[in-house]
């Protein structure tokens, strides 16, 4: 009895999971790619809706707290952006870089300092920041 055959099946069904698996994960990375760009936007959209909220308080009351109060929210906003920036920018090339590997038949690996935790430094860092600025000045 031969046995060729069956192996020859299992063979082309095993390469037919293979190219399955890598549009999966690709699928994978493009949904976490998004997910990063919508986390991106929401960041900029709150640092320019922080600025644009103590402006209005500003031009309406005009007191020396309300622009102290604008000038800090306009560096928080600044930074918040600046964050949605780098975070866009960082998820860009991530996904280029593991979507090559993929491509190359390489396994993807795992960053040593993934970008939740970076922005999560980030923000951590900017919140340090903004408790300092309010308990000094």
């Amino acid at each position: 009895m031969s046995r060729e055959p069956v192996a020859d099946a299992k063979t082309a069904l095993a390469g037919q999971r293979t190219s399955f698996a890598r549009f999966r994960t690709s699928l994978a990375l493009d949904r976490t790619t998004l997910a990063w760009i919508r986390t991106a936007l929401a960041f900029a959209t709150f640092g320019f809706g922080m600025i644009g909220f103590f402006r209005a308080l500003e031009q309406l009351t005009h007191t020396q707290q309300s622009v102290r109060l604008h000038q800090a929210a306009i560096r928080m906003g600044v930074a918040l952006v600046l964050i949605g920036l780098v975070a866009t920018l960082i998820a860009a090339i991530s996904h280029w870089l593991v979507l090559r590997r993929l491509r190359l038949g390489e396994i993807p690996v795992v960053a040593k300092w993934p970008l939740s935790v970076a922005i999560a430094v980030l923000v951590s860092i900017l919140g340090l920041y903004s408790l300092w600025f309010y308990f000094i000045q």
